[in-house]
């Protein structure tokens, strides 16, 4: 096994100290505990560069990182996630040490490994997926879910898997300190024993390289595995081989790597009943998309398209595209013909009802369609109700193709169904 001995001079290179800025900048970020924005420190970008490549810290192992700062945010189906936002300094410097570190574990990581790398994906996590199950006949799954992964991750652990690669000294100090720097909620500073804070530019790595001898212990038992971050599957060709490797697994991640496996989340399950994995839910012949992910798409779009905000509908489309681009290209590999193009149908409803609520009473609509030549018996229409959005005039008022006039995408004209893409 080859080992690194000489890497701080390439981390604090001050080529390699612009690029890891470069990188920062393009996942803007807000502040940490100093209250320096992105923008901030590119507004003296020389001088902050070049205080890090000249300053005598980094190259003597004396660079102390800054706490970082606690935000909490909720998470889609309950509960709390634990963020911590380093200062853009500290930000900087860990994707310097990034920038040189990654390409030396990457080739060591396991082929189903997904989460956090370079050139892989969420799509190509759930192709392989739905190859093990339907190809191989791997049918029967163990569904693992890990409890608060990134805020268990053992230091000491973590360090000896960073440290059969590396050897320079200087390199595992600066880690250690990243990993031991502590977080400020409000006015007071909490130790930080255990774990790395989710939101850190280096954690995503960090984890990788400790859940790596996980998946390296699954790989040396012959289990078949994908895992993407701490959504993990194991597959077998029946259930009671399923149950096997869950007891198994369970053990590695919880003696040996004190890592916690969330017991309400992970079972064991089936193509058959349909596996839920990274918003998919993948069968034998067939992937959709998890309901949940569906709901919590359609609460986005009714918030982007609430009636009473008086907004222009060109504003209201700009808004909207991006986010229908979005979801679109996450969930593209699914079966999803049928299911966008309802989508579409309900989207185009409610920008309707954007535009009679606008008019505020029928007259307004009777001047628009005198504009447009449409005859009509003058009929004086609620133009603030739901069930009046759908009727023949006004899908002649406010046609497919005005809204296309307008800008707004279609998700019917996007090929769906592309699993095969990604095998």
């Amino acid at each position: 096994m080859k080992k690194w001995y000489s890497l701080i001079d390439k981390i604090y290179r001050k080529e390699n100290l612009e690029l890891a800025f470069r990188k920062v900048k393009r996942n803007h970020g807000a502040p940490g505990i100093d209250g320096e924005t992105v923008l901030d420190f590119n507004e003296a970008l020389e001088t902050n560069i070049e205080f890090l490549h000249e300053n005598e810290k980094l190259k003597t192992n004396t660079y102390e990182p800054d706490p970082v700062r606690r935000v909490e945010i909720e998470k889609p189906d309950g509960g709390i996630r634990l963020l911590g936002v380093p200062t853009v300094k500290d930000r900087v410097v860990q994707q310097a040490i990034v920038n040189i570190i990654e390409p030396i574990y990457e080739p060591t990581f396991h082929p189903s490994s997904y989460g956090y790398r370079p050139n892989h994906s969420p799509q190509q996590a759930v192709a392989k997926a739905e190859r093990f199950m339907n190809r191989y006949g791997l049918t029967e799954v163990v569904d693992m879910d890990l409890s608060k992964c990134f805020d268990t991750l053992d230091h000491e652990i973590l360090m000896r898997a960073v440290a059969e690669r590396i050897s320079d000294g200087k390199v595992l100090g600066l880690l250690r300190k990243f990993l031991k720097s502590g977080v400020m909620q409000s006015d007071r500073f909490i130790e930080t024993e255990v774990g790395s804070c989710q939101g850190g530019v280096i954690s995503p790595l960090l984890s990788n390289i400790y859940l790596n001898q996980f998946d390296q212990k699954m790989k040396g038992k012959g289990l078949r595995i994908v895992r993407y971050a701490d959504d993990i599957l194991i597959f077998a060709k029946d259930k009671q081989t399923a149950g096997n490797y869950k007891a198994y697994a369970t053990k590695v991640l919880e003696q040996e790597l004190k890592l916690k496996v969330n017991e309400t989340k992970t079972r064991l399950t089936s193509v058959r009943e349909g596996v839920t994995f990274l918003g998919f839910v993948i069968y034998a012949k067939y992937l959709v998309i998890n309901p949940k992910r569906i709901k919590r798409f359609k609460d986005k779009i009714r918030n982007i398209t609430r009636r009473n905000a008086g907004r222009p509908l060109e504003k209201v489309i700009k808004e909207l595209n991006p986010v229908l681009r979005g979801w679109l290209n996450y969930y593209r590999i699914a079966n999803i013909k049928s299911l966008i193009t309802e989508m579409m149908s309900w989207i185009r409803r409610r920008l309707r009802m954007i535009k009679m609520k606008q008019w505020k009473t029928y007259k307004a609509m009777h001047k628009a369609m005198r504009k447009q030549g449409i005859k009509g018996s003058g009929e004086k229409m609620a133009v603030t109700k739901w069930k009046n959005s759908n009727v023949h005039v006004i899908h002649m008022l406010l046609s497919n193709q005005y809204f296309e006039d307008l800008g707004l995408i279609d998700l019917g004209q996007y090929k769906v169904g592309l699993l095969s893409n990604y095998y």
